[in-house]
């Protein structure tokens, strides 16, 4: 096998990709274009926390283990990094209906990422290199390559664009401030300046995270037991991996040695302990809400709403006795616990009079400061749904710089970044994700289409057609992209295809074939009555493939109704609108319309209706002039 990757920087020889940052974003979209078969360079300011979970390390939860299962359905890591490196799974919302039950893993923080890490060294189109991204090469609006802090130029046909929170990076612990995108790690400052002078609007966010805890320092017995799952819902899909696949680290790798019989990792189960807040730490927060540079106004970025300081939840949930504290191990190698729930940018004296009021955390010693990050982001309705750049071409961003919050939304991010950069230097056709396919199209649509004015964190309320998106699904939901790109091996694209096959035999087979009486098996199913006489070819089904069959019966109808929803939904996305369309001087079309409508500047009719504030008159509006200009372009030729 030819190895292409090599560190160059002759601007004849362009990388097909270059991406800047090695986060969860820029992993997945450095592998996904390698993937596609683009050559790749992987630049980072530090090879030491490539894939780091510079908050909980955790994968996975409400929706968020949704999103996860559709990564590695396109072919994503995220995925196989979780199962070989979980310490603890749960599956979540199982007193609720399948479609938001969702699967959450404990990750030993350490080997998550050397194993990702590995990863990116095994894959012979990919170049890693340590340096700091400071500035864009562009010639004519076209995005070229980019400058390093070491004096070094490197050029590409794409760039890609995913530097977390690392952007004009300023943290906070009370009133010291210092500038670092993570504690204990560097900032970036050219690149803002940069996007500004090309016309990229940029805004202000803020994230946070809370202190760690030296494990036996811990008092455990004053704490709750939280156990994990004895059978765990992994995040991979393996019934359709081959070995080679599923090991393909531990194959290929000098490091790793693995012996047949192959079988999925067996997790090293670990307990989660909690705990609650109490008046006594209410009443510490309160007196020092002077001392809380989110309070005082020195913090000027917007804080996620769904995942607030503990600050804001003393005061917003006044009324509250206390406020559930999860105590969760950072790795089997280490005694460092993560608090959480008790995030926090207060003086790190009050930290410790914090964390001394909760029961248990008597004596706890501190190892590591919780403290407020803020850091710019790029308004991301400046993109396009292939997430490039409207401002500035062959320019693409994924992660947290588009104003999301999370490893889960940033890897997905970054394997349609990576993967459509990597089409777009091999002149092929891109690929986009519509929002009736899963949450990877809903959060990219949300993000391009409505913007964000905080953090955004995926829910499974946002997707309106959530009921089709149950995780176990998502290979075939997404069989029609997987068929048509390079992100899949052959050999699991035949096998996601069977498993489709197999899925419409057996619901006709079960639809149809008597149980008793008159009742067919699906009638049984539907009625919620115990059947034990399934026929013996469908008894020898793994299990994931009976679940995905029960629930298609079960909740037929409700089915049927998203799907008829969505067809209605597709009528709309047919009409294209032009990317030349002057939405300017339009009769009928209001100001506010028009502006929202230009700075969006949306790819079909279906993309316009969501934008927050285009009124469906708008709409019918432009159907009309689109058709108009349609038709004159028909004329002229």
């Amino acid at each position: 096998m030819t190895v292409t990757a090599s560190l160059r920087t002759d601007p004849d020889r362009p990388y097909d990709v270059i991406v800047c940052g090695a986060g969860h974003a820029g992993c997945e979209a450095a592998l996904a274009a390698t993937r596609i078969g683009a050559d790749v360079l992987l630049l980072t300011g530090n090879l030491d926390t490539i894939a780091q979970m510079s908050c909980n390390p955790a994968i996975g939860g409400q929706a968020k283990g949704q999103i996860v299962r559709e990564i590695d359905a396109l072919g994503g890591e995220m995925a196989l990094n979780t199962d070989f490196t979980a310490i603890q799974f749960k599956l979540l919302n199982t007193s609720k209906g399948p479609a938001v039950q969702a699967p959450r893993a404990q990750c030993d923080k350490k080997a998550y990422q050397s194993r990702m890490k590995h990863v990116l060294e095994q894959n012979q189109n990919l170049t890693i290199f340590q340096a700091l991204v400071e500035g864009l090469v562009t010639k004519h609006a076209v995005c070229k390559g980019v400058k390093t802090s070491l004096g070094l130029t490197f050029y590409g046909k794409t760039v890609i664009v995913t530097t977390g929170t690392f952007l004009r990076a300023l943290m906070h612990v009370g009133k010291n401030q210092s500038e670092g995108g993570r504690l204990g790690d560097h900032v970036a400052k050219g690149l803002s300046s940069d996007f500004l002078k090309h016309g990229i609007e940029l805004g202000r966010f803020k994230t946070g995270t809370p202190p760690r805890l030296l494990g036996h320092t811990i008092d455990f017995d004053k704490t709750e037991v939280q156990e994990g799952d004895k059978e765990p819902t992994r995040f991979a899909f393996y019934d359709t991996r081959t070995n080679e696949e599923t090991f393909h680290v531990e194959h290929n790798s000098r490091w790793f040695h693995v012996e047949p019989p192959y079988s999925a990792p067996e997790p090293n189960q670990i307990t989660c302990r909690v705990t609650r807040t109490n008046q006594k730490t209410a009443d510490i927060i309160r007196k020092n809400l002077h001392l809380s540079p989110l309070y005082k106004g020195n913090i000027v970025g917007t804080g996620p709403r769904y995942c607030p300081s503990i600050e804001d939840k003393i005061v917003r949930f006044a009324e509250k006795e206390g406020h559930q504290i999860y105590l969760e191990p950072e790795g089997l190698n280490t005694d460092e616990w993560y608090v959480n729930g008790l995030s926090t940018s207060l003086p790190f004296d009050i930290q410790n009079e914090v964390v001394h009021s909760i029961k248990g955390l008597e004596k706890a010693v501190i190892i590591r400061p919780a403290y407020a990050v803020e850091y710019d982001y790029a308004h991301p309705t400046q993109l396009s749904r292939t997430l490039e750049s409207q401002k500035i071409g062959s320019l693409f961003f994924a992660g947290q710089i588009n104003g999301t919050s999370g490893y889960e939304e940033a890897a997905a991010q970054g394997l349609i970044a990576g993967a459509n950069a990597a089409l777009q230097a091999t002149s092929q056709k891109a690929i986009t994700i519509g929002r009736d396919l899963g949450y990877v199209g809903v959060l990219i649509d949300d993000l391009v289409t409505k913007g964000t004015t905080e953090p955004y964190r995926m829910f499974t309320s946002r997707a309106e057609h959530r009921l089709l998106f149950n995780h176990g699904s998502s290979e075939l939901r997404y069989l029609n992209i997987i068929e048509g790109f390079s992100l899949q091996s052959e050999t699991r694209k035949t096998a996601i295809r069977k498993k489709s096959q197999q899925i419409q035999k057996w619901l006709s087979c079960l639809n149809n074939e008597k149980a008793q009486g008159n009742d067919s098996f699906a009638d049984q199913i539907r009625k919620d009555q115990s059947v034990d006489n399934f026929p013996h070819d469908f008894q020898c089904l793994n299990q994931e493939l009976k679940d995905e069959i029960f629930y298609r019966i079960k909740y037929e109808g409700y089915l049927l109704r998203e799907l008829k929803s969505i067809r209605k939904l597709k009528d709309s996305e047919k009409v294209k609108i032009p990317p030349s369309f002057s939405y300017e001087n339009i009769p009928g079309l209001k100001t506010e319309c028009a502006e929202k409508l230009t700075m969006v500047r949306p790819e079909t009719l279906g993309q316009a209706s969501r934008i927050a504030g285009v009124d469906p008159s708008a709409i019918s509006v432009l159907m009309i002039m689109i058709k108009k200009e349609s038709d004159h372009s028909s004329k002229a030729k």
